[in-house]
């Protein structure tokens, strides 16, 4: 019924890289049912976040590499209506929960349709664009697993336990999220999208990225403290020494010579031990909060 291309450009293990949060979110959540956890972890990794992937490859229609794929498949019709019944799925499975869990998936879906949609577009203006996705994809995210995993409404989104979290999650987004950007500079210049890696330049972009990374570092190590928590704190800035790590040697590689190193296999990689130790610690974080 569907075309290969179109299953692949759901690009459903991209969902790894966004699921630090979910963790985040299950660790500092109370005694819960693992029928909401599960239910939450599969309406947003499995359905909703392949949906927003292939709606968003539809209508950029890219043919260089983008976030899962090096060597993205030419777009079939079919794929809008693939994204539309993942999105439709991911519906079903939020209003088993409630009605307010459903309504938070309609609106992050509704955001990132208008950020790759020709009407609206987002992803052309690039504060707006960085903005948008640093919030929605960090702030907005962690409070919507926290109603999901947590059966809780649209309340969460005003409480401190909650808030603080979230708002770490977005400024460690509002530094990654250009660096995703780096090496497509020359396909969104030629469709006229003005991504804010692309308005930084290369170099920029990643004075930009650090700086936002040793901001989001500090305040991390300040919430855990005020958490009572130091001890995590301090494992958490040495999980990051690895990503610090990374993240300096590809960009003195890039210095010098950037049409070698600012590459989609060096991105993937940042995405990827990123992902990785964040995900280890917030296993971790997950096991102290409720083993205690």
């Amino acid at each position: 019924m569907f075309t290969k291309s179109s299953w692949k450009h759901l690009r459903i293990p991209f969902s790894f890289f966004l699921l630090p949060i979910f963790l985040f979110a299950t660790a500092i959540s109370p005694a819960f049912k693992g029928f909401n956890w599960l239910m939450a972890f599969l309406s947003l990794h499995l359905f909703l976040y392949p949906s927003s992937n292939s709606y968003n490859s539809y209508f950029d229609k890219d043919e260089s590499s983008i976030g899962g794929l090096k060597n993205p498949p030419k777009v079939s019709k079919d794929l809008y209506s693939l994204s539309m019944l993942f999105f439709g799925i991911a519906l079903v499975m939020g209003i088993i929960l409630s009605w307010q869990y459903m309504s938070m998936l309609l609106i992050y879906g509704l955001v990132s349709m208008a950020y790759s949609h020709p009407s609206i577009r987002l992803k052309k203006y690039p504060f707006l664009s960085w903005l948008t996705a640093g919030l929605f994809q960090g702030y907005f995210t962690f409070a919507m697993a926290y109603a999901g995993i947590n059966g809780r409404g649209w309340g969460v989104f005003l409480e401190e336990n909650v808030g603080l979290p979230g708002l770490l999650t977005t400024l460690m987004l509002l530094g990654s999220y250009p660096l995703t950007q780096i090496y497509q500079h020359e396909e969104d210049r030629g469709r006229g999208d003005i991504t804010l890696s692309l308005k930084l330049g290369v170099m920029g972009t990643f004075s930009f990225s650090g700086v936002w990374f040793i901001f989001s570092g500090a305040a991390f190590w300040i919430y855990f403290q005020r958490m009572g928590n130091e001890m995590v704190g301090w494992v958490f800035l040495g999980v990051m020494l690895p990503v610090v790590l990374y993240f300096f040697l590809w960009f003195l590689f890039v210095k010098k010579d950037p049409e070698k190193y600012v590459c989609y296999e060096w991105a993937m990689g940042m995405n990827t031990i990123s992902a990785l130790f964040l995900n280890g610690f917030f296993l971790y974080y997950t096991w102290i909060s409720h083993s205690s």
